[in-house]
């Protein structure tokens, strides 16, 4: 991702401030209205509302029209305008969506979600930023030059979101921090790595690429798109001990193809970690009832890697279905393709490559939902659904805790009862 440049002409040199505004505002000074309490922008020849500078946040400015002959002014001083969003497109409003869950993507990611090229994506961007919808930053590089433009969600465009969800929306300044810490965030990589992994799934249904495709069939390709938040808040096991076991993944998704559902908990690894860090996560998934709810893959970032967890996980023996993937190996279809290493305790790193749609199929069948308010959440379920929360609250899934050994026999497990 670091070191891809953007078209200058089509992304432009200024990327708007924290709050999400294409620019600075510019002052505010009086009026020969001021008596009745309107205001106008300074250097405006002509006082006039115009819907693209309309913004709907905390400091709501008001403009005034000139006074009717023998009559009063007509102002909309303070009043909030929605005007915004139906000026957006439907794929407008997805990338909003998105962006408000999975918190910042690329251009090329944006590009691959929902355009036919990154220059097409690199124009909508642009626009987007100038009416305030999106944040845009860059990293400088050592050496010179910048990473590739990577964009969050402006101000307006939290609103509107926070709008259509029915909820409150973040103060000025509170969204304007967290872009800051979200801009400087040194997990910001791991961020984008994981963002990338299901945006090159998503991008299998790109709706600017089917456009003219007719597609009775139903609904395939990347079904269920979770962030680290939403697993972290779904994940939770309640001890009668009153321990709770948690599951923190990079993201959960579903993965859907020739009537075969695959669903899957995804560790993003950077090579950051040691060994012993990547393998200690498997304990917790021990602890969860995981092979209710899908298989576990490793997205590795090298061979060698790969073949060091191997060897690691087999002294360990765990009993949940694990996938590995090197990404410095990989396929034209991404981690779609031929890419995935089933572990078995006898499996080797080199072993015969999977497609995703392959692998063994864990986790609930889910209706489709046809309006869902996320997009690629086709088949998310509700975590308070009662076939969940049977699964969630089961006696057998919180009185043991199984701890796989090591013995002549691979298959036999002891487990080992928790008195509370």
């Amino acid at each position: 991702m670091n070191g891809h440049y953007d078209n200058p002409g089509a992304d432009g040199a200024a990327f708007g401030s924290a709050d999400g505004s294409a620019g600075a505002r510019r002052p505010i000074a009086a009026t020969p209205y001021a008596e009745h309490g309107y205001r106008v922008r300074a250097a405006q020849h002509h006082v006039q509302c115009r819907g693209s500078k309309s913004r709907l946040n905390i400091n709501t400015h008001t403009c005034s029209h000139p006074r009717r002959p023998g009559g009063r002014a007509v102002h909309r001083g303070g009043h909030p305008d929605a005007g915004p969003w139906f000026r957006l497109l439907d794929r407008d409003r997805r990338l909003l969506s998105i962006l408000a869950e999975h918190k910042v993507l690329t251009t090329d990611q944006i590009a691959a979600l929902e355009f036919t090229s990154t220059r097409r994506a690199q124009d909508r961007l642009r626009k987007l930023r100038e009416m305030g919808m999106l944040f845009a930053f860059r990293e400088s590089l050592y050496g010179g030059g910048t990473s590739q433009t990577q964009h969050a969600l402006g101000y307006l465009g939290a609103r509107l979101i926070a709008a259509t969800r029915a909820e409150k929306p973040p103060a000025q300044g509170a969204h304007a921090l967290m872009l800051e810490r979200l801009a400087c965030s040194p997990t910001l990589a791991h961020r984008l790595g994981v963002n990338d992994f299901f945006c090159a799934l998503a991008a299998h249904r790109n709706p600017a690429r089917h456009r003219d495709t007719a597609n009775p069939e139903p609904v395939a390709g990347l079904t269920h798109w979770w962030s680290e938040r939403q697993c972290t808040d779904c994940f939770r096991l309640d001890l009668y001990s009153g321990e709770t076991v948690r599951l923190r993944p990079d993201g959960y998704g579903c993965w859907e193809q020739n009537d075969h559902a695959v669903r899957f908990f995804l560790e993003y690894d950077t090579g950051t970690e040691s060994l012993t860090a990547l393998t200690g996560k498997l304990a917790t998934y021990q602890r969860f009832p995981t092979n209710e709810f899908g298989i576990l893959l490793f997205s590795l970032h090298s061979s060698r890697r790969e073949t060091a967890l191997h060897r690691a996980i087999s002294g360990y023996l765990p009993d949940i279905t694990i996938a590995t993937v090197a990404r410095d190996h990989m396929h034209p279809d991404g981690p779609a393709g031929p890419v995935w290493a089933l572990w078995t305790p006898q499996s080797d790193a080199a072993a015969q490559r999977l497609h995703l749609a392959d692998l063994p199929e864990r986790g609930p069948r889910i209706a489709h939902h046809t309006g869902t308010s996320q997009p690629y959440n086709e088949a998310a379920f509700d975590p308070n659904a009662p076939d969940i929360r049977a699964v969630l609250d089961s006696n057998c899934a919180r009185s043991g805790v199984t701890h796989p050994i090591a013995s002549t026999d691979r298959s036999e497990q002891i487990i080992i009862e928790t008195d509370f």
